[in-house]
């Protein structure tokens, strides 16, 4: 049980970073610091929490930490491209 608490706030914080480094990437997207950060953080605990599902954790605790990123920046990216979305689509 502590393992997975423990897996688990590595994958947010993984997924914290992430975010934060898709909002640097793609400053069009970007959400602010906050937002980048809320995002990632979802998309970290989620993609976590899915790879270990799909049994693809295995590469220990770097696989968990790379994935928890990517997710968070995945999602970070997707929640960016929506608002700008949203914004077009407000402005037209």
């Amino acid at each position: 049980m502590e393992s997975q608490i423990v897996n688990l706030i590595i994958n947010l914080i993984s997924g914290g970073i992430g975010g934060n480094i898709a909002g640097a990437l793609f400053k069009k997207l970007s959400l602010g610091l906050v937002g980048n950060t809320l995002a990632g953080v979802v998309g970290g605990g989620l993609g976590g929490q899915i790879l270990a599902q799909l049994g693809m954790g295995g590469g220990g605790m770097a696989g968990s930490i790379a994935g928890s990123g990517v997710g968070g920046l995945i999602l970070m990216v997707i929640v960016g491209l929506i608002k700008q979305a949203l914004s077009k689509s407000q402005t037209a």
